[in-house]
């Protein structure tokens, strides 16, 4: 059974997004441009592709929230993370680091390093990404994870030293972060379909979702909530409406866009966990 403070969150914040419609400064890979922005638009929020060097920084601090993903990097958008990040950071603007591929390439590992000093206000990866970012050495296959989410959490902890929080996907996702209270609290979201992975660019645009939720939460950790919840009820509604991962993509942008508060506070899947001693301090 869901925790109804959680699935609260989570339909409030749907009801923020799409009242504010947040405007996302993507950088992203070059794989995932086009579904990211198609699935910001169909959640309720909208994107602008600013990767260049002349430009990041300064839309960075009039965006509603950053993406910065580490999917496809080279010299160019690796010096646009940097300084969109920084210019971000300088606005106030929240931002998300999707550290993709991180641990098993070492030059964008060390990009990643860089970014954290500007203090990501989210970090959102799989668990083997979570594990290799926090220098405890992950088992990390190109972008996929072999990490189970669940063996994240201690690496997740210790990032909570760099930003305010981080989720851990997989098939049941783990996030950790400073709730309102200014705890740290563990809260475990289930659910989701097995056809996402067969669908390019899902993780990156849960990325790019967490960065309009960010826009319009209270804490990150709230963002992460709704996001992840937001993913997990749209995919299962379209799994159920498909017969394979064309129909599904089609279907996913359908269900983020008809998915409403009263879906998510129905269908979420969403309870707090216990952190190990210590973990709030």
């Amino acid at each position: 059974m869901s925790d109804t403070r959680y699935a609260d969150t989570a339909a409030d914040a749907l009801l923020a997004l799409r009242a504010q419609v947040p405007l996302v400064q993507s950088l992203t890979n070059i794989v995932s441009a086009n579904f990211v922005t198609n699935v910001l638009l169909a959640a309720g929020a909208s994107n602008a592709h600013i990767d260049n060097v002349h430009e990041a920084a300064g839309f960075a601090a009039i965006a509603g929230g950053v993406l910065i993903n580490l999917g496809t990097p080279d010299d160019g958008t690796a010096e646009a993370f940097v300084l969109a990040a920084e210019g971000a950071r300088a606005a106030g603007t929240p931002w998300v680091l999707d550290p993709v591929g991180v641990g098993g390439l070492p030059w964008r590992s060390s990009i990643a390093l860089d970014l954290l000093k500007s203090h990501p206000t989210a970090i959102r990866a799989n668990g083997s990404e979570v594990i290799a970012l926090a220098g405890l050495g992950g088992n990390t296959r190109g972008v996929d994870s072999s990490n189970d989410s669940a063996d994240a959490v201690p690496a997740a902890l210790s990032l909570l030293a760099h930003t305010d929080a981080v989720s851990a996907s997989g098939p049941v996702d783990y996030l950790v972060g400073r709730g309102r209270s200014g705890e740290v609290e563990g809260v475990r979201i289930s659910g989701g379909s097995a056809l996402l992975p067969r669908v390019t660019s899902t993780g990156c645009s849960l990325g790019a979702l967490v960065a309009a939720y960010v826009a319009v939460t209270d804490t990150a950790l709230d963002a992460l909530i709704a996001a992840h919840t937001h993913v997990a009820v749209a995919s299962e509604i379209a799994e159920e409406n498909s017969s394979g991962p064309g129909s599904f993509a089609v279907a996913y942008l359908d269900a983020l866009y008809s998915v409403d508060a009263d879906t998510i506070r129905s269908r979420a899947r969403i309870e707090q966990f216990a952190l190990a001693a210590g973990a709030q301090n």
